[in-house]
């Protein structure tokens, strides 16, 4: 999948969009880099042909909080959940634990769920590693994960047949 231009017929398998809801849970936390994450998600899904009112975006006061919030949005009727976030490294161990508990939170919520639960919280070392991955020259981590949900849902779709 590339940054530029996702298209829902770029996708291995087909996929229906019309009747999808899809959760974001955006933490608050280096909101200035999980907003823009949140716009290039959104902007995302509504290219593909999701209508805007099928997108639930929820606000978390940060990171830890992500799985819990997909988990809500999983029960409450979303086909996929996004989990986007930023954690940046500072000079304490709290950066691992917050990451460690974000990733296995999603993984597990994906699992419980049998729903597709993204990962899209960036782990940096730096503000501006950070925002290389919004939109910089590692892409948009955002955009990214939108397009992965919509993958992850037209192979679970093509599976079922």
């Amino acid at each position: 999948m590339s940054d530029s231009g996702f298209s829902i017929s770029a996708l291995p398998y087909p996929l229906n969009i019309s009747k999808l809801k899809i959760g974001i849970a955006v933490a608050q936390w280096n909101g200035d880099i999980t907003s823009i994450l949140e716009e290039g998600a959104i902007q995302t899904l509504t290219e593909a042909g999701l209508a805007p009112e099928n997108i639930l975006v929820s606000k978390v006061p940060g990171t830890f909080e992500l799985p819990l919030a997909c988990q809500w949005l999983s029960e409450s009727g979303c086909d996929a959940t996004l989990a986007l976030g930023c954690v940046v490294r500072g000079e304490t161990p709290h950066f691992d634990y917050v990451c460690k508990a974000a990733t296995d939170g999603v993984l597990r919520v994906g699992l419980d769920q049998n729903k597709p639960c993204i990962f899209g919280v960036l782990t940096t070392d730096t503000h501006e590693q950070a925002m290389d991955r919004c939109g910089g020259k590692h892409g948009h981590k955002g955009k990214e994960a939108s397009e992965t949900a919509l993958w992850m849902l037209a192979l679970k779709n093509d599976l079922r047949k």
